[in-house]
């Protein structure tokens, strides 16, 4: 798995995959979805495909894939190694969609919840399965919201493919385990090693499992939030568990085009106002250190022109 692509640019999306078996270009062949990390506020989530002819449904049972949750990262790493060593009949793809995606597209204007991210992102996956070639007659998928929907959905995008929407599909249907299995991987390896663009520093790596819930991750929320320019972009900013954190640790900001006479309601509010930056004062005299945003950028604040 070269994860080098999305190394190079971690702030948007990209797809790995597999070589296509050539079995599965001429025999019927079933593929199973499943995704890993939609529930942590750090790192990316990773959705993944894995397929293979039906004919080989038991030799991948006999492989012994079950859902990566219930395993460890050793166990999870041995057996994606087991499944690169079928790639005479299985094959997978990856979409690994970026905190920062993630976040953007569930605050732009135009609301994009997490659960048609997930949804459009499965429904990509199976149509490149499809246009690679694959001869697709069954599809197995753990549910993202209520499955009969999702399933009725899925149907009418590809007819005359025989589509299964089931909770916890993944302890279901091992072709939706092994799906499982190369998302987590891939997540797992993503996390580790995690290029930071900003300037961090020495990065305290010891964050725990990403959770909202868990002590370490807010720890380390806490140690790495900027009061000005918030969280670097391993973080889910979208997520209430940083936004919250924000909020009550953060430089209090108010913008001068939501509402009308933006100045005197930041002043009611005893916060500063956006454009006080910009314009010299007594106390913009003062002597302070210049945030590293500023500086590394050559970039001074004028008092005249």
């Amino acid at each position: 798995m070269d994860l080098k692509q999305f190394e190079a640019d971690n702030s948007g999306s990209c797809r790995l995959a597999s070589r296509i078996p050539d079995v599965c270009r001429t025999e019927d062949c079933c593929l199973g979805v499943d995704e890993a990390g939609r529930g942590p506020v750090l790192g990316p989530m990773v959705y993944g495909i894995c397929f293979c002819p039906v004919s080989k449904k038991e030799e991948l049972k006999d492989l012994k894939v079950a859902d990566s949750k219930t395993l460890n990262e050793a166990e999870r790493e041995n057996l994606f190694q087991k499944l690169d060593e079928a790639q005479s009949y299985v094959g997978w793809a990856l979409q690994i969609l970026s905190p920062n995606m993630i976040s953007t597209s569930m605050l732009q204007r135009t609301k994009y919840n997490l659960n048609a991210l997930s949804h459009d992102t499965a429904i990509c996956l199976i149509q490149y399965a499809l246009d690679s070639g694959v001869q697709l007659k069954e599809v197995y998928v753990d549910t993202v919201g209520p499955a009969e929907k999702y399933e009725k959905k899925l149907s009418q995008l590809f007819p005359g493919i025989q589509v299964t929407v089931r909770p916890k599909a993944d302890s279901l249907f091992p072709v939706v385990s092994a799906a499982s299995i190369c998302a987590k991987v891939a997540r797992d390896r993503v996390v580790k090693g995690w290029n930071f663009a900003e300037d961090l520093g020495e990065i305290d790596t010891d964050y725990g499992s990403g959770y909202p819930n868990d002590p370490k991750t807010k720890e380390w929320l806490l140690k790495y939030l900027d009061p000005v320019f918030g969280y670097p972009q391993f973080v889910r900013f979208s997520w209430s568990t940083a936004q919250t954190l924000m909020d009550s640790k953060a430089a209090p900001v108010h913008w001068d085009d939501d509402e009308e006479d933006g100045e005197k309601a930041a002043q009611q509010q005893n916060n500063r106002s956006m454009l006080s930056y910009f314009s010299a004062s007594a106390e913009g005299d003062r002597a302070q250190q210049t945030h590293r945003f500023f500086s590394e950028r050559r970039l001074k604040s004028l008092k005249s022109l």
